[in-house]
């Protein structure tokens, strides 16, 4: 698990969170409540492999602060994490003890009420199922699974039909359209959670399918997109893959894709852009390997086995070669990077390794 900044006794004063950097876990011994001046904290509560999403706070909101009131022991009620960089103002409990005990008896009855009815809420919590377990073979509960196929389709799906509705092409070819817009369209009318659509946001800003530029109050919340119709091929594709069998779905690796995404390169730079033409995967192999990425011809098995590329040939000289469908490729490869990123992510949440 890991190591969150409370397990030593603090001071007041601000603190700043990396992204990804855990404030407190879940029944850590509690000495500080904390006041979010600028970013994004997940709360959240382990559960299993994985974990129970419970909200995400802002600027201008308090967290840790139901440790101070909990009669049954100084200890942390659930886990929280940074989003992205934030800066908070700690407070220590023994400095904000001594403005409670300013307070008039019947405010510090009522707000000690209210800690304990968030108490009983995060209670329930704990004792609820999460949606995000997956099932097994034989109606077993399988795996922590943070995105399912259906979140990522109305997330992608709420992000390109905004897009097209509201967002304005530049110059440049890409797409902008405030977050606004898209939030509208994603919690009133997808039903989306908060907190998948802001982990979607991380994920499609990692993959470089969005970039995150300053609107006109210099708020980073404009999302460029730099082709949008990527974006459609991914939807496309996750929407075909949904309904096949397992053993109809394409799947393959980050190292499959390496190579698939170098060969289209190839490909396109002599001129190919649709039908099936060669690909030289000796070139492709010792190219990825000048830029220490270790592959090896049986890494392109995957896309072999789903008919994106014909099986390897080998010459008298020993080099080799394999027949692309270039139509297949370009329409495929966008949704086959994005699916190993959104498993790896998922990965990552169910606490496995990769």
């Amino acid at each position: 698990m890991a190591q969150s900044q409370t397990q030593k006794q603090h001071k007041s004063g601000i603190v700043r969170f990396k992204a990804g950097e855990v404030l407190f876990n879940q029944n850590d011994p509690a000495d500080s409540l904390y006041i979010i001046q600028k970013g994004q904290i997940r709360l959240y509560i382990p559960k299993g492999q994985g974990f129970v999403e419970i909200a995400i706070l802002r600027a201008g909101e308090v967290i840790g602060e139901m440790a101070y009131f909990d009669n049954k022991g100084s200890r942390r009620s659930c886990s929280a994490a940074a989003i992205v960089p934030t800066d908070v103002v700690r407070v220590t409990f023994s400095a904000f003890d001594k403005t409670m005990q300013g307070l008039n008896p019947w405010f510090k009855t009522i707000v000690n009420t209210l800690a304990d009815r968030l108490r009983k809420t995060n209670d329930r919590v704990k004792a609820l199922e999460s949606n995000s377990v997956g099932f097994g073979k034989d109606g077993k509960v399988g795996e922590y699974v943070f995105f399912h196929t259906t979140d990522v389709l109305r997330i992608l799906a709420g992000i390109y039909l905004s897009s097209k509705v509201h967002a304005q092409k530049g110059e440049d070819g890409a797409h902008r359209i405030h977050i606004s817009s898209i939030r509208y369209y994603l919690f009133d009318i997808f039903g989306v959670s908060e907190i998948k659509f802001e982990e979607m946001i991380e994920l499609l800003k990692r993959e470089g399918l969005i970039i995150m530029e300053d609107d006109k109050d210099g708020q980073p919340k404009l999302v460029k997109i730099p082709d949008l119709e990527s974006l459609r091929s991914i939807v496309a594709f996750i929407n075909a893959e949904k309904i096949k069998t397992d053993d109809k779905k394409i799947k393959t690796s980050k190292k499959c894709n390496l190579i698939l995404s170098r060969m289209k390169h190839q490909l396109l730079a002599k001129g190919v852009t649709k039908g099936k033409a060669s690909a030289d995967l000796s070139a492709v192999i010792n190219e990825l390997k000048e830029g220490e990425a270790i592959v090896n011809p049986e890494d392109i098995r995957p896309a072999i086995i789903s008919g994106v590329v014909e099986d390897i040939f080998v010459d008298d000289k020993g080099n080799m070669t394999n027949v692309v469908d270039m139509d297949k490729l370009t329409k495929t490869l966008p949704g086959l990077i994005f699916q190993v990123a959104w498993q790896r992510l998922n990965e990552e949440k169910a606490g496995n390794s990769y």
